[in-house]
C-alpha cells in the first residue's frame, strides 16, 4: 500500500511539474519593463505602417496595439489613441511615426504612459502646428501633396521617389493603395501640452527622408534629449529596416519606467 502511495504522489508530482512547465517557461520569455507598445501611424498611411515590427516584437513577449487614425484632425487621432491606451493592462510605450509624433506628443500626457518613441516624427512645442514645424525645412515630398476636398494625400510618384523609395515595387503599391488622406486642417492645429516635456524619449532618425528633413529630425531629437539612432532610410525606417526599429523599440520598453 505504502509503494502504491508513492508511486501516486510521484506521478501527481510529475503531472505538476508538467504543467507548470509552460507557464514557467512563459514568465522566463516575458519582456522586461514596459510590455505594452501602442503604435500611431502617420498621414498618408494608416496600421499596417507597422505590420513588419508587429511580429518581431510580438516574438518577444511584448503585447503590441496599432492604432487606427481617422486623420480627419489631431483631436480626433489623439482621442483614438487614448482610447487604445486605455484598454491596455498596465504601463505603455507609445510610438508614432511622422504625423504620429504629434498625436502621440498629446495623448502621451496619458498616466499610463512610461515613454515615448519617435519614428521620422514631428517632436513640436507647445502652441505649434505641424505647419509652422515643419515651414523653414522644406523637403521634395512635401512638393508631391495633391489636395482634394480638403483632404491630402501622396501622389504616387511621391510615394515611389520621396515616401518609400528604399522599399520594394510591390511594397511601395501597396502604401500608394492603402494610404488613408489626412484633414488639411489638421496641419494648421496647435498643440497644447507635450507630453516629451515630462516623459523619456528616443527618436529614429531617417538619414535619407525626403518629407521630414533629416537635419530638423536631428534638432527635435536634441531638443526633446531622446536616446537617439540613426538610419540610413527613406521616411518609412519601420518598413525599411523593421530589425533595427524593432530591437530599438524593445530596448526602450526595458529601459522606459514600469510603474
Amino acid at each position: 500500500m505504502l509503494t502504491r502511495n508513492r508511486a501516486f504522489l510521484g506521478a501527481l508530482a510529475g503531472l505538476a511539474l508538467a504543467f507548470a512547465s509552460p507557464y514557467q517557461a512563459a514568465a522566463q520569455a516575458a519582456p522586461q519593463g514596459v510590455k505594452n507598445i501602442v503604435f500611431v501611424h502617420g498621414a498618408f498611411a494608416d496600421g499596417s505602417s507597422w505590420a513588419k515590427v508587429i511580429p518581431l516584437l510580438e516574438a518577444k513577449g511584448y503585447h503590441v496595439t496599432a492604432v487606427q487614425n481617422p486623420l480627419t484632425s489631431l483631436a480626433d487621432d489623439v482621442a483614438a489613441t487614448k482610447r487604445a491606451l486605455a484598454q491596455q493592462d498596465g504601463p505603455v510605450l507609445l510610438v508614432g511615426h511622422s504625423w504620429g509624433g504629434m498625436v502621440i506628443s498629446d495623448a502621451g500626457t496619458d498616466p499610463k504612459v512610461a515613454g515615448l518613441v519617435y519614428v521620422a516624427a514631428a517632436a513640436p512645442d507647445p502652441n505649434q502646428s505641424l505647419g509652422e514645424l515643419t515651414k523653414d525645412a522644406p523637403t521634395p515630398g512635401l512638393k508631391k501633396i495633391k489636395a482634394d476636398a480638403g483632404f491630402l494625400s501622396m501622389t504616387p510618384q511621391g510615394i515611389n521617389e520621396d515616401f518609400a523609395q528604399d522599399l520594394t515595387p510591390t511594397e511601395r503599391k501597396v502604401i500608394i493603395a492603402t494610404q488613408q488622406p489626412v484633414a488639411a486642417a489638421a496641419f494648421g492645429e496647435k498643440m497644447a501640452t507635450v507630453a516629451w516635456q515630462t516623459k523619456p524619449s528616443w527618436y529614429i532618425v531617417a538619414a535619407n527622408d525626403h518629407m521630414i528633413s533629416p537635419a530638423l529630425e536631428q534638432a527635435m531629437a536634441k531638443k526633446i534629449k531622446a536616446t537617439t539612432l540613426t538610419l540610413q532610410a527613406s521616411h518609412v525606417p519601420m518598413l525599411a529596416q523593421p530589425q533595427k526599429v524593432a530591437d530599438f523599440i524593445a530596448e526602450a520598453a526595458k529601459k522606459a519606467p514600469a510603474k
